[in-house]
């Protein structure tokens, strides 16, 4: 009689290499219907690193953090000295239409004069009064002016962070915060906010002569901060 073969599952599996003891099964899957857990990711080069893994389905993604405007060394932002030249250069357009609007006007003056007479002596008095003309034009340039200001320093200044002046002189109004621009409506905002600046015997506007971050009251009241482009 011929010896045959064992059937199949006779015998228990050899024990895997390096094992003591006897068989140990594979591990169990993290969850019902789920893979096994996948092997480790290759090595990387010295300094490379893998990508953040993405949000899990209805997480919480963190926004990334804004630059650190706010622990910038003093030598970072803006002079003041480079601040007044740009002032000077935003103010140059209105200061030309309104002296337009006010050369017109006292151009185009009406002289009018007055006699008086009495039994010793005859006097004339004249005075002199602006045209139609002239009020029409220097109304004209006020309102010119106006829409300068809010278009260089609201939308201008609010959407790109740089006046035309900030732009000549290289630098840019940003929150300190986010680092960004601060937008039309808070642009504008931020012009008032130098009323108080001014109110101290204009002593605010000095204040980037001594202070670490270089801000006006103004600048302090909304956060903000002059930085080089």
């Amino acid at each position: 009689m011929t010896d045959q073969p064992p059937p199949p599952g006779a015998y228990p599996p050899p024990p895997p290499p390096g094992s003591s003891g006897g068989y140990q099964p594979p591990p169990a899957p993290s969850a019902p219907g789920s893979a096994y857990p996948p092997p480790p990711p290759p090595p990387l080069p010295d300094g490379a690193s893998y990508p953040p893994p993405p949000p899990s389905a209805g997480g919480y993604a963190p926004p990334p953090p804004g630059p650190a405007v706010r622990a910038l060394p003093t030598d970072s932002y803006t002079p003041w000295l480079t601040r007044v030249l740009a002032f000077l250069i935003d103010n140059a357009p209105y200061a030309v239409v309104i002296g337009i609007g006010v050369g017109v006007m006292f151009a185009t003056q009406q002289k009018t004069c007055t006699s008086d007479v009495t039994q010793y002596d005859v006097n004339q008095y004249c005075v002199y009064q602006p045209s139609t003309l002239g009020q029409v034009v220097q109304w004209l340039a006020w309102l010119v002016g106006l829409a300068y200001l809010v278009w260089n320093y609201g939308y201008r200044q609010g959407t790109t962070g740089s006046s035309l002046g900030k732009s000549v002189m290289k630098f840019k109004v940003v929150s300190e915060t986010t680092g960004e621009p601060i937008g039309f409506g808070m642009s504008v905002v931020r012009q008032l906010a130098h009323f108080v600046d001014a109110i101290i015997c204009y002593v605010g506007f000095l204040f980037p002569l001594w202070d670490a971050k270089r801000q006006t009251l103004a600048d302090k009241i909304m956060t903000t901060v002059c930085l080089p482009i």
